[in-house]
């Protein structure tokens, strides 16, 4: 196989103007987002100095994209999606800006700070959705997984420079301005978005309110591989999540270095860029539900065996392992669901499958903390690695359309 095949399949970038202004559009505003979420925790701290308000910080941004986000789904399935995504743009801008006052000013409660962060969490709960429609429509079909690829990966390097930049800058300059950074990061964004073509829902419109939002739970219910995507994006986060696990392992195995927990808080990272900069292959083979489950698996299988580990070299290894198994995971996830959701229905599911990756990680986060109170840390790593991996064996079982190629979006 040859190395151009083997790297990011970079074709969209290419052959589509459109997709390639959306890219760095949003490669900038995840970049002040990430910059905006060291900036928040650092100021909720330094407020109160208290682990229940930097806690609250975290439910702020996820409440919203449950409570808001399958109605917005059935918004954004009746509409045009890029007049939706521009106007949550702008109303994320305003919430940034709101956040900058206050930081130039001072003297906003935390319970202000936090009002902010969860309306700007609201509008993101609309851009979600409406967003999630580009890349299938911009792009042909045998690019799609290219698409997303390119999105993760540049997600997932913002991921690694975005709190490190928003650490220097607020050293540098304050708060004010990295949330002032922030607020001018989603002009790139609406610009990018700008000069799409309308884009009215293909097919039937969604039904207003909660009939909306129970015909796409209908649809999720009933397609099978759809419904084993988000499943196993479950498995892999409820039960297997490590974060909230690393500094209790980091103490237990190898004597509390804050060195070693900077790295394990990389290390996953690290190997989510490095194998979307290597998934040419992966998106081209057209076997994304094999892709998925083989890698929820593996990030299953790496994280029990990295419960296990004594040497943290080889614990580090497991963990860049587990992300490069994750983001491919990911990846493959997405390229099942906007390739096999009708565009009609594709909102309220890119809603539900936000929703899943949004909450399923605290969720996990709660259960490895809750397990490790009652065992130890290790404990907590293992059991949630072996149950992951029974329930995608479970998946893939009970799923074996899954397993296979291509199909319609119309499948059952």
């Amino acid at each position: 196989m040859s190395l151009a095949r083997t790297l990011i399949d970079v074709r969209p970038l290419r052959t589509s103007p459109v997709f390639r202004r959306l890219l760095i559009g949003r490669t900038v505003s995840v970049l002040g987002s990430f910059m905006t979420m060291v900036t928040v925790l650092y100021q909720v701290w330094d407020l109160t100095h208290s682990t229940v308000w930097s806690g609250a910080v975290g439910l702020a941004q996820a409440l919203p994209i449950v409570g808001v986000g399958l109605f917005a789904g059935a918004w954004v399935d009746r509409g045009d999606r890029r007049r939706i995504f521009l106007v949550a743009t702008v109303g994320q801008a305003v919430c940034a800006a709101l956040l900058a006052v206050q930081g130039f000013t001072g003297g906003v409660p935390v319970t202000g700070i936090l009002v902010l962060v969860a309306a700007g969490a609201c509008f993101g709960a609309v851009g979600g959705p409406a967003a999630g429609v580009f890349v299938p429509r911009l792009l042909p079909k045998e690019q799609v997984a290219a698409g997303l690829a390119l999105n993760h990966a540049t997600a997932q390097m913002m991921m690694l420079v975005g709190p490190a930049l928003g650490g220097l800058f607020l050293g540098w300059f304050g708060i004010g301005v990295c949330y002032l950074l922030d607020a001018l990061s989603f002009g790139l964004a609406f610009y990018g978005a700008y000069g799409l073509p309308t884009l009215p829902p293909e097919g039937e419109p969604s039904r207003d309110g909660l009939r909306g939002v129970l015909d796409g739970l209908r649809f999720l219910a009933g397609h099978r591989v759809v419904r084993g995507a988000l499943i196993t994006d479950l498995a892999a986060t409820v039960l297997a999540m490590p974060i909230s696990l690393y500094p209790l392992i980091n103490a237990e195995r190898f004597g509390g270095d804050p060195r070693t927990l900077g790295l394990f808080l990389s290390a996953v990272a690290v190997g989510g860029v490095t194998a979307t900069a290597l998934s040419g292959s992966v998106t081209r083979l057209g076997r994304p539900g094999l892709v998925m489950l083989c890698g929820a698996g593996t990030w299953g299988a790496a994280l029990a065996l990295f419960g296990l580990m004594t040497d943290p070299w080889a614990g580090l290894g497991l963990l860049v392992v587990a992300g490069a198994a994750d983001a491919l995971s990911v990846v493959s996830r997405g390229t099942i669901v906007q390739t096999r959701t009708p565009d009609a229905l594709l909102g309220r599911v890119t809603a539900a499958e936000q929703i899943v990756g949004q909450a399923g990680p605290h969720l996990g986060n709660l259960r490895g903390g809750l397990v490790a109170g009652w065992s130890s840390g290790a404990t907590a790593l293992v059991t949630g690695g072996l149950l992951c991996l029974l329930a995608v064996a479970y998946v893939s079982a009970s799923t074996p359309e899954l397993r296979a190629g291509a199909a319609t979006p119309d499948e059952p």
